[in-house]
């Protein structure tokens, strides 16, 4: 999508929807990196490696006069993710200025099933919760998230013949669920707020906003000003990784003379220039797909099942009935739910190329709440204990479900999209 910068120079289009293809790769292999550090990690938790894996788990390093002496998973759940965080304030501010939610008319049907898609989730936990009894109310937002690396890692697997527009729904419908799962953390899970290091804070946000706005792009300026927004924040009692979207925020989306990067020629000879939002999401994509992610997810699955009568009481749990209800049934009904009501409004429609039940498909996709989920997790219920077991086995689980329901539903329909690709032939 083309868009003028100021200096009648060309601006190539935002890092999301410029090459799908090329998003679909590198999350699949953030997808495929993913599961094998979560096999790894249930491997070695149920292993007599156990204690070697809770060891380098808990093993705690760094300043306590910064209360940043924290244990390695603490580390990776909120250092590493706030990589992952930046990354997606990025990819929401280019959204918002020049992708699919700058159009009302366009973003509201994706914003709908976003909104569906959070909302009953957290109502179908809260009623298993509520009608067994527990007091685990606090873990309502667990199923509330979905995890896009998983996400369209299974969609490019299965659904190589699937409409574009239902990727470009699925991505759309990720980040504003991104964008709601942020908002919850923030307001929800923060507790003991300190104000002071929050307001000093601002000032290394705005140090790193004027230098992006001014095009400065090194490395050894822009990460110790991020690196001291991080370090504030946590220290503030929010949650670390709402800095990294409060950096990606700051970035200018729109090429300007200072703040832009030259990604070559167009077919007359003219310069093409892009933002350096789409610039930064580029790089710091592979970071937080391939490295991030990875990482967090190693420190994070690790639960020690205890054989098939430990997995049969958590499963019984109703932590993690609520999950995986959560996961399973209140995506697929929300999201598509959602989507029916706000398209019986007036000139609000779904793309013609998009079946319902392709979009049913999609819908138990988004229910894999992996990421984010462990991560509202451990903030719920702490890392240790009863709980937090049943929380990582209920995600486990419900996202495993939901994949395996997704995948059947979109590879079937991917086999009919092939056959009528190959009859058009």
């Amino acid at each position: 999508m083309p868009h003028p910068s100021s200096d009648a120079t060309r601006q190539a289009p935002h890092a999301i929807w410029r090459g799908i293809n090329q998003t679909l790769k590198q999350d699949s292999m953030g997808g495929l990196l993913l599961l094998c550090a979560t096999i790894a990690a249930l491997i070695l938790a149920n292993s007599p490696a156990a204690p070697w894996y809770e060891n380098l788990r808990d093993f705690t390093f760094g300043p306590e006069s910064l209360h940043l002496n924290l244990s390695v998973g603490a580390w990776a759940a909120d250092g590493l993710l706030a990589i992952f965080f930046f990354v997606v304030g990025l990819e929401l501010k280019e959204e918002f200025v020049v992708g699919k939610l700058r159009n009302p008319r366009t973003a509201l049907v994706p914003i709908a099933a976003a909104v569906g898609g959070v909302a009953l989730p957290a109502v179908f936990y809260t009623l298993v919760i509520t009608t067994s009894g527990s007091s685990a109310i606090n873990g309502w937002a667990i199923p509330a998230a979905t995890d896009i690396a998983f996400a369209v890692a299974v969609i490019a697997v299965v659904g190589k013949f699937l409409p574009p527009a239902l990727r470009t729904f699925l991505l759309t419908l990720a980040v504003v669920d991104d964008l709601l799962a942020i908002s919850i953390i923030a307001i929800f899970y923060t507790d003991d707020l300190a104000w002071l290091p929050l307001l000093f804070a601002l000032l290394p946000l705005a140090l790193f906003a004027i230098a992006v706005q001014r095009g400065v792009r090194a490395w050894w300026i822009l990460i110790p000003l991020g690196v001291s927004v991080w370090a504030l924040v946590h220290a503030s009692g929010i949650h670390a990784t709402v800095a990294g979207v409060l950096l990606g925020f700051m970035v200018p989306v729109i090429a300007s003379k200072r703040a832009r990067v030259n990604v070559g020629k167009n077919k007359d000879g003219e310069p093409v220039y892009e933002g350096l939002a789409a610039h930064f999401a580029d790089r710091w994509s592979i970071a937080s797909s391939i490295i991030a992610i990875p990482i967090f997810a190693f420190f994070a699955a690790g639960v020690a099942i205890g054989g098939f009568a430990g997995l049969r009481e958590s499963l019984l749990s109703p932590v993690a009935l609520g999950i995986i209800a959560g996961l399973i049934l209140g995506k697929s009904i929300g999201i598509t739910t959602a989507t029916f009501l706000v398209t019986k409004l007036p000139g609000i429609e779904l793309d013609r190329s998009i079946k319902w039940i392709d979009l049913l498909g999609m819908s138990f996709i988004a229910g894999i709440g992996f990421t984010v989920s462990l991560l509202v997790g451990e903030l719920a219920f702490g890392a240790q204990g009863e709980e937090a077991q049943y929380v990582k086995v209920g995600v486990l689980c419900g996202s495993l479900l939901a994949a395996i329901i997704g995948a059947l539903i979109l590879g079937a329909r991917n086999r009919t999209y092939r056959a009528l690709q190959a009859d058009m032939k």
